[in-house]
């Protein structure tokens, strides 16, 4: 039997999720066709997350000098029954890079909302046992704005609850990607479960309508549900494939 082979190999590291729950009609225009909004505990969930893409492979080859760069993505939650499964996954509204290659191939390929920007990141990471608190930062800037996420966080990491609003917003193997014409596109996410730890302090600093757009501004300018800090893992992407609503 053969073995199925990743487009992308890469490793997500040093996530931070800043967690906002909404308005469900906020989102519903967004939903790709064939699916529909997933939620946590009958909350729509809007997250802003921040990471490191490492290691990065396309079809097996290394990319040269676009291996390690950071990513800012602003996702939802979506969900499809495919013959009595439930694929719960993430829909992406915009995906912030530092790489244009990056960006031209993920709309190419996936129509993906992506967008370069220049983009830097602050790490203070301490082993596990150490009673120090970890910090990191994100930041992304275009055209005269400038944003960035702040997490500072304590004490060990720690598995996910199952059913908590970590492994909600964490543990989603799917992709859905609206296309140019209507449709959807559906691709495989595989990586083993994170460890994660809350927030002590955390802040979001965002001019949301040059960033998001005046739609998200309510949304985005109130208090987070929940914030928290993920070490991530090596992950694989497959190929997508269209689907049928």
């Amino acid at each position: 039997m053969k073995t199925k082979q990743p487009f992308l190999e890469a490793e997500w590291r040093h996530l931070v999720l800043f967690n906002f729950e909404v308005s469900p009609e906020l989102l519903e225009p967004l939903v790709p066709a064939g699916t529909t909004l997933d939620t946590w505990e009958g909350k729509t969930i809007l997250s802003v997350v921040g990471f490191m893409f490492l290691d990065t492979r396309i079809a097996g080859i290394p990319v040269p000098l676009h291996a390690s760069f950071e990513e800012v993505n602003l996702r939802f939650y979506v969900k499809r029954e495919v013959g009595g499964e439930v694929r719960r996954a993430v829909s992406f509204i915009k995906e912030f890079v530092p790489k244009p290659a990056v960006s031209v191939l993920a709309r190419l390929f996936y129509n993906e909302p992506y967008s370069t920007a220049r983009m830097s990141h602050e790490h203070m990471l301490v082993e596990e046992e150490a009673a120090a608190a970890r910090s990191l930062m994100y930041s992304w800037r275009k055209r005269g704005w400038e944003s960035r996420m702040e997490l500072t966080y304590d004490g060990p990491l720690e598995e996910m609850a199952p059913g908590s609003e970590e492994e909600f917003v964490a543990e989603h193997y799917w992709g859905y990607t609206q296309q140019r014409d209507g449709g959807t596109l559906e691709y495989e996410v595989e990586h083993p479960p994170w460890r994660v730890a809350r927030a002590r302090d955390a802040r979001l600093v965002c001019d949301v309508a040059k960033v998001y757009g005046e739609e998200f501004v309510e949304a985005l300018s109130a208090e987070p549900c929940s914030v928290f800090y993920a070490e991530g893992s090596p992950v694989k992407v497959f190929s997508g494939v269209r689907i049928e609503p």
